[in-house]
């Protein structure tokens, strides 16, 4: 017989320090075309779609629906991509939690149709933005205090620590999230 041996498999899930997409459906975090956020995200990051030339809709970072899908897709990690479109962001807002009526949903918890999704209220969390220009730092150590915090605020609020942070559109702009405390 061949023996049996155990092994963690790890997951890891890819998310840009913002939502977007293009086309139609609910998005409780979209940021409306002409909002002064929303056209900065689109335009710094060059948000077409690739097969329409369409602008993509951009909204703040999406927490509940992070969290989601970190649970169904048992991620052990998460990579962040795009950091860098938040570099002249004073001020950045993360959707915390969903609300519908007077109650909150539970972390990890969607509503059940696409229409319960449209009436949910976004709970936002405000955090300081970093305002330099991150895209050319080599290694994690190197980015500012506040863009280290807002990583640190997501690994919180998702529950899994992020490995990787992009700090601009280059595969060599991919950063190791560094465990505080230890050196790369």
């Amino acid at each position: 017989p061949i023996p049996c041996v155990p092994w963690q498999s790890q997951t890891s899930g890819q998310y840009q320090r913002r939502v977007h997409g293009v086309g139609k459906g609910p998005f409780p975090t979209e940021l409306p075309e002409g909002d002064q956020w929303g056209d900065i995200m689109w335009k710094v990051g060059h948000e077409y779609g690739t097969t329409t030339g369409r602008r993509r809709r951009c909204g703040w970072l999406d927490l509940p629906l992070l969290q989601y899908s970190t649970l169904v897709n048992n991620y052990t990690s998460i990579n962040i991509t795009k950091l860098d479109i938040l570099n002249d962001f004073e001020d950045i807002k993360v959707g915390v939690s969903y609300r519908v009526g007077d109650r909150v949903l539970p972390p990890g918890m969607m509503p059940s149709t696409l229409d319960d999704l449209r009436k949910v209220e976004v709970d936002y969390e405000t955090l300081p933005g970093w305002q330099s220009d991150i895209s050319s730092a080599k290694s994690w150590v190197e980015l500012p205090e506040n863009a280290k915090a807002y990583v640190r605020r997501i690994e919180e609020l998702v529950g899994v620590p992020v490995s990787w942070v992009g700090v601009g559109p280059n595969r060599s702009q991919m950063l190791l999230r560094v465990p505080d405390g230890m050196s790369a």
